[in-house]
């Protein structure tokens, strides 16, 4: 998957997640223990977004393997030290899954499918 396709995809879940009434609060983390694609709360729920754009929804489950759960988690760590205004709020991560529709470009958008809750 190129960069541009998988920086729209992103750029797509951000729009998503700010029609469902969060506000992003950070996209394209990098810190020394990995990468958050979308950090966004709402008044009582921070969210840690990772954002898989694959042709299929398979490939994109698939791409969520346990080590990169375990980097999320502790990107997510890391993020929350130095965010200490928002200790206060419930964390969930979640999963956005975005796919292109078959037919001609440009006359479906892509699928979003939001999974809730991936790591407990």
């Amino acid at each position: 998957m190129s960069t541009a396709l998988g920086q729209a995809g992103e750029e797509r879940a951000a729009r998503y997640l700010k029609r469902k009434g969060y506000t992003i609060l950070g996209r394209n983390i990098r810190l020394a223990r990995g990468e958050l694609d979308i950090v966004a709360c709402n008044e009582n729920l921070l969210l840690f977004v990772e954002v898989k754009t694959h042709k299929s929804r398979e490939s994109g489950l698939l791409a969520m393997h346990e080590d990169k759960c375990a980097r999320l988690l502790s990107a997510a760590e890391a993020w929350r030290a130095g965010h200490l205004q928002y200790v206060h709020l419930q964390c969930r991560f979640d999963l956005i899954i975005v796919t292109p529709r078959l037919g001609l470009p440009g006359w479906l958008p892509p699928r979003i499918e939001h999974m809730r809750n991936i790591i407990n």
